[in-house]
């Protein structure tokens, strides 16, 4: 009984990291822009898939830099994902502050846009979408250094959208007919794929005679203390870290101090966006990888930052972590042995053993929680909340 408890809890412990890891960018962002970003889940998706890419570039290196290839995976994933997030937060969010309805379908339209995405991208389509974003981006660019941009820059859009498209449509059909481009697979396609840890996360450390703590869950839970470190010094130590605690707390009084909030903002929004690719990366070395992985986590990740309270770092550790072990205690069936002497409660617990129901059981818990405290686990206070 205490080896499936400590089992579970374990488990519990590494599915809380990671999580914690991709609510850390999603709770930056939410209390700092009041953005529900439903493409967060697909941010950790294409970090998972850019480890699996890093991973396929290594492999013809053999060892020992085979075994190195994780540490560059992180790297980026991280730099893949923030540069995706400081687009989305330019070309798409911008627009859209004030609005959360509006924020919140158009967040959902990109995450589609981006499991579609993976699951056709081939070179004929890489070739069009560079092309397409060098000759739009390149233009407007060169039209944006004139005095009376302003007033030509719907026009522009106007007529650049199309041109762009048609050369971009144009010339990826006559490269990829020369080359042979329009008969390759899609790099990925819908099925998934595998990422394989390097020899020196295989295996584990023995505990209590019978169970083994696998390193990969133990470089999960490291990896999450780290990127929590990084994240206080960053936010309490650095000039751009007081400058997103200023906007938080009072983005009108920021502004008027000469504090740039529209840099800020892009700014929180890429470092967001970054986070959910280590967290790609860090689920990636639990299991199979597919278009639809960050659909399993985006739920998880909402709650933990409700339940923890909005933009607080503290009350997201401690929500990640009792999410995470609720589940696997329910789920495992590892508390019936100690309610046992309770009958009905232990006959509850047997219904709910199994992962789909358990997340049933915790959502009804969670729900039940926010009836009695529904700002979370650490509530805002003072100037915050009115800000």
């Amino acid at each position: 009984m205490l080896t499936s408890l400590f089992n579970s809890f374990f488990d519990g412990i590494s599915i809380g990291s990671v999580l914690l890891l991709s609510a850390l960018g999603l709770a930056v962002v939410f209390g700092l822009m009041g953005v529900i970003n439903m493409a967060h889940g697909e941010l950790m998706m294409l970090g998972a898939y850019t480890t699996f890419v890093v991973q396929n570039a290594f492999k013809p290196l053999g060892q020992p830099w085979f075994g190195a290839y994780i540490f560059v995976a992180l790297i980026a994933a991280f730099l893949v994902t923030a540069l995706l997030g400081l687009v989305l937060e330019k070309g798409v969010i911008r627009h859209l502050y004030g609005r959360p309805l509006e924020t919140l379908l158009a967040t959902w339209g990109v995450s589609l846009i981006l499991q579609q995405f993976v699951r056709s991208v081939s070179w004929v389509m890489m070739l069009g979408l560079v092309v397409f974003c060098g000759f739009f981006f390149g233009a407007m660019t060169l039209l944006s250094r004139r005095s009376h941009f302003q007033r030509i820059r719907g026009w522009a859009i106007t007529m650049l959208l199309p041109l762009s498209a048609g050369i971009a449509w144009a010339a990826s059909s006559t490269l990829g007919q020369k080359y042979q481009l329009a008969v390759t697979k899609p790099w990925f396609g819908a099925q998934n794929v595998d990422v394989t840890a390097p020899g020196w996360l295989r295996g584990g450390i023995r505990l209590l005679g019978a169970y083994q703590m696998p390193y990969v869950r133990l470089f999960i839970l490291s990896l999450t203390i780290i990127c929590i470190l990084g994240m206080y010094v960053f936010l309490q130590r650095s000039v751009w870290g007081l400058r997103i605690r200023a906007v938080t707390q009072n983005r009108s009084m920021s502004a008027c101090l000469g504090i740039p909030t529209q840099r800020v903002d892009a700014l929180t929004f890429a470092l967001g966006s970054g986070l959910a690719g280590i967290a790609g990366c860090a689920v990636s070395l639990l299991g199979s990888v597919g278009p639809n992985t960050g659909q399993n986590y985006i739920v998880d990740t909402f709650m933990v930052v409700v339940v923890g309270g909005v933009g607080k770092l503290v009350g997201s550790i401690a929500a990640a972590m009792a999410i995470g072990i609720a589940n696997y205690l329910i789920g495992a069936n590892a508390l019936s042995p100690l309610v046992a002497w309770f009958p009905p409660l232990a006959n509850l617990l047997e219904f709910f053993a199994n992962s789909s129901m358990a997340k049933v059981l915790v959502f009804a818990l969670i729900v039940t929680f926010l009836q009695f405290r529904p700002a979370g686990m650490f509530p805002q206070k003072g100037r915050t909340v009115d800000a």
